[in-house]
């Protein structure tokens, strides 16, 4: 009997202090269930799923590289890229867009065979690029030079430049014509409007700082931004403000929301994602925080399976004197791989 009294203690305060009971963290909710070897030299960045055809674009450097999700495979690769970190989606057109950072360009490709067809110029630092269906644009977060690039995906062709005030990073579309994206050294997100292509307004993360990943939930229409400061802010699109924050892990990178299931994910460095409930619009919990691999700041989901995907690799020793989580080697060869992470059936 006193056991069982001072079990319902503890899980009591589990209850007040992470809002979250004790005994519902006995087992995991979500594990790696498979891991795939893809190899090959470089580092990388986004993960973007392409969920009509259940493919992943993953950033390596002078390349992208396209995963079939299901099993693996690599079914080939967008080349000619200097610094590719993004990938906009635009299967309207049947055409797709990845971010050439050092070169200051977007290379368009087609998504059946990924061949290029063509290069349109952008800006200093093209960083994370999304495709708005609304407006039937692509527009890109150009890190440096504190602006998006704006592009026709049809044609090809640069509409304009839309200056942000402040250094984008990852962004989100609504569906309803605004697009919006955090600005990681003024600590705001912006509201873009994507025919006008203007922005409309801002506001603070605070006390969020550095919002650099981006999620959406656009039944309850509420944005997810994944902060270095090791915090989610939550925050009301409509209203403007920040409603709610969550703690995650360090170094954040990726963020996700699956609106089946009503979980936001953050990807951090630190080799943790944590899986955040969404109680109602405005409350959230910390359900669990996954063990990945270092590294492993980066993902993408898959609305469609409710599957998280995220990317590492082993590595060489660090340089001496390194810190933190950076402080890592180059990367071994043959050692990147692709980790699937899914809810258990039970």
């Amino acid at each position: 009997m006193r056991n069982l009294v001072l079990v319902l203690i503890l899980a009591t305060l589990a209850t007040l202090v992470t809002g979250a009971p004790l005994l519902a963290q006995s087992s995991p909710l979500y594990r790696i269930t498979h891991t795939y070897a893809l190899g090959g030299d470089g580092g990388w960045d986004y993960i973007v799923p392409d969920s009509l055809n259940h493919r992943l674009f993953i950033g390596r450097q002078n390349r992208v590289m396209v995963v079939d999700e299901d099993n693996g495979t690599l079914l080939g690769e967008v080349t000619g890229i200097q610094g590719a970190h993004g990938t906009a989606v635009a299967n309207a057109t049947g055409h797709g867009f990845a971010t050439s950072g050092n070169d200051q360009s977007v290379v368009m490709f087609d998504l059946k065979t990924f061949k290029v067809l063509g290069r349109i110029p952008a800006a200093e630092d093209a960083d994370a690029i999304i495709y708005d269906d609304a407006s039937n644009r692509v527009f890109t977060f150009n890190g440096d030079a504190h602006s998006s690039t704006v592009i026709d995906p049809r044609a090809g062709t640069l509409v304009t430049n839309i200056p942000l005030g402040g250094k984008p990073e990852y962004g989100a579309s609504a569906g309803d014509g605004k697009v919006y994206a955090n600005l990681t050294d003024t600590s705001e997100v912006v509201e873009i409007d994507a025919k006008t292509a203007t922005v409309a307004r801002r506001w603070s993360t605070a006390p969020c700082k550095q919002p650099v990943a981006m999620a959406i939930d656009t039944t309850h229409h509420r944005l997810f931004s994944g902060c270095r400061s090791g915090v989610m802010a939550v925050s009301d699109y409509q209203g403007g403000k920040v409603v709610a924050t969550v703690p995650i892990g360090t170094g954040v990178d990726g963020t996700g929301f699956d609106a089946a299931s009503g979980n936001a994910f953050a990807s951090n460095a630190d080799g943790t994602l944590t899986v955040i409930h969404q109680d109602a619009a405005d409350q959230y919990h910390v359900i669990e925080m996954v063990q990945t691999a270092p590294a492993a700041r980066n993902m993408g989901l898959d609305p469609t399976n409710h599957r998280v995907f995220i990317v590492s690799a082993k590595f060489g020793p660090a340089p001496e004197g390194a810190t933190g989580n950076r402080a890592r080697g180059a990367v071994l060869p043959g050692s990147f791989a692709l980790m699937v992470i899914e809810r258990d059936p039970r």
